[in-house]
């Protein structure tokens, strides 16, 4: 695809120190989209163009209210992973992502700076209920969304995929009708329905194949590498 002059955009709610291993490995020049379009970043240099963390205040609001439901929480702060305590749900998401633990205790005592995410872990229909509650409680205030079935994530309310995607499309000059993205969890919806052509792959959330102009294959058959195969084979 590189070769062919098409640029290709990582666009992912991992951190950017998580990401940015695959974009270089994979030679890969143009910006990341990250933290589910809060961070726009240039993998080759680290710099970062974009940063739309939680307000202070909000972000505060939101851990006590989630601490009082009960819930620890991950929380990003200079791309870096902070908890209260290292739990076993904390050590299995930082192992599954090869990142380092930082507790501090109190993260509502501790927390000076904005915070670019909060993530909860827990089982799907635990986090199921948990986003209905907290989407009542502050609708129109924080984007909240599931990445993984397991991860329930908290950004700032203008914050998408989407969002980071149409703001590094202003920056290097390509227009959304001649986008295609593909997608797959429920944080995808926006980035979706945005491009131009919109894809799903088959095991992908429903609601992402409402919004998709096309269902190709699943991951397990490299569904997307098929259609960008077809797409190369197809140009004169």
């Amino acid at each position: 695809m590189r070769r062919a002059n098409v640029h290709v955009v990582l666009v992912t709610g991992r951190m950017f120190q998580s990401v940015r291993r695959y974009a270089l490995e994979a030679g890969l020049d143009d910006p990341v989209v990250c933290y589910q379009g809060a961070v726009v970043a240039e993998p080759q240099s680290g710099t970062w163009l974009r940063h739309v963390p939680i307000p202070l205040d909000l972000a505060r609001e939101a851990i006590a209210a989630l601490r009082d439901e009960g819930f620890g929480m991950n929380c990003y702060v200079t791309d870096e992973l902070y908890v209260a305590e290292i739990t076993p749900e904390a050590r299995r998401y930082a192992d599954f992502q090869d990142l380092e633990l930082h507790p501090v205790g109190d993260l509502l005592a501790w927390i000076r700076d904005p915070p670019t995410k909060l993530v909860v872990i827990d089982d799907p229909e635990v986090l199921d209920e948990l986003e209905a509650r907290m989407k009542a409680r502050f609708e129109g205030r924080l984007y909240i969304s599931k990445s993984l079935p397991f991860f329930l994530e908290f950004a700032a309310p203008d914050v998408t995929k989407a969002a980071g995607l149409e703001f590094l499309a202003q920056r290097l000059g390509f227009t959304r009708a001649r986008t295609v993205a593909f997608g797959d969890g429920e944080n995808d919806v926006e980035l979706v329905d945005w491009a131009g052509y919109g894809i799903a792959v088959a095991n992908a959330h429903e609601r992402v194949k409402a919004v998709a102009d096309l269902v190709c294959p699943p991951v397990d058959e490299e569904g997307v590498a098929q259609v960008l195969e077809a797409y190369l084979d197809s140009r004169p």
